[in-house]
């Protein structure tokens, strides 16, 4: 009985690094693991599309993330393509550079994460904002850590729903 499940156990090991390691690829996208949409001083872009939302009746995506983190880098650039055009005229969109707090000595701008209540466990963490500032998926926020794993119509499904 052990035998089967060994064998399964090993099957699914060896296929896992492989895994792990396959690149993909974003039509019009050279580095779709690297960009540059995180922005240095997020506050000002924050109160800016707060202000807009409460015109426009729009919530806020607010990405938290960095440039280098392959997995932020991941979204922020299939956000950006065609398919993706509806989600960006859904929200507002605010890319806020905070590094990558969960790793010791490598965050950044922590005023942030601290304005909305959350304790980064990872990044990307997505934050979607009423106009008021209030969270309205704070559970649901830190998942996209593994952003650049899931598949594209999971990622559009969840933010167009």
């Amino acid at each position: 009985m052990m035998r089967p499940i060994t064998f399964a156990l090993a099957a699914l090991l060896a296929i896992a690094p492989a895994a792990a390691s396959e690149t993909r690829t974003l039509p019009g996208v050279a580095e779709p693991y690297k960009s540059t949409a995180f922005i240095a001083d997020p506050m000002p872009a924050i109160d800016a599309a707060l202000d807009t939302a409460r015109q426009s009746g729009k919530p806020v995506l607010l990405v938290m993330g960095t440039g280098g983190c392959h997995d932020s880098a991941w979204l922020a650039n299939l956000i950006a393509t065609d398919r993706f055009a509806p989600v960006r005229a859904r929200y507002e969109i605010v890319y806020a550079d905070i590094g990558m707090p969960h790793v010791r000595g490598w965050g950044r701008n922590p005023e942030v994460a601290k304005r909305f209540r959350f304790k980064i466990k990872g990044t990307p963490t997505v934050a979607v904002l009423d106009a008021e500032g209030h969270v309205l998926n704070r559970k649901a926020a830190p998942k996209w850590r593994n952003a650049a794993s899931r598949s594209d119509d999971d990622i559009y499904n969840e933010l167009m729903n």
